[in-house]
């Protein structure tokens, strides 16, 4: 089994909070991350795929098509945005970096299936240099 992986970037913004909770609650959970004004981040996707190498071109995936999935299905639909107010997937969720790679996942995943055979096997979405979740499905 041989895994390749691709890096891309997109700049966001957002907010973690629960609706359900008082200010005072959210900010005692989430502190500054809470802040009503939102804040943002330099974000880093990275997508790791696994497969067999095709005999014919060596690839287990073109990294081309992986770059196009990840800027057209994932950096196209955050970069430069409100995650909280102007991303449709993430409407009645905490965008917390969790809950963002569970949802990239199932996007990319989909994709993937139409153009390849070969598996997500993990995504790695980086928040700051200290933060960042990885998520196997």
């Amino acid at each position: 089994m041989v895994y390749v992986s691709r890096k891309e970037h997109f700049n966001a913004a957002h907010r973690l909070f629960n609706p359900n909770w008082s200010k005072e609650k959210n900010e005692e959970v989430f502190g500054k991350c809470a802040n009503e004004y939102y804040h943002g981040h330099n974000f880093e996707i990275l997508v790791t795929v696994k497969g067999i190498p095709n005999p014919d071109t060596g690839f287990v995936i073109d990294m081309k098509i992986l770059g196009d999935i990840m800027k057209r299905e994932i950096v196209e639909l955050v970069d430069h945005k409100n995650i909280n107010l102007q991303v449709e997937i993430f409407k009645d969720k905490i965008p917390s970096c969790e809950i963002m790679v569970i949802e990239f996942w199932k996007i990319i995943e989909r994709e993937l299936k139409k153009v390849s055979d070969c598996k997500l096997h993990y995504i790695k979405l980086v928040e700051t240099n200290k933060n960042f979740v990885e998520y196997y499905g």
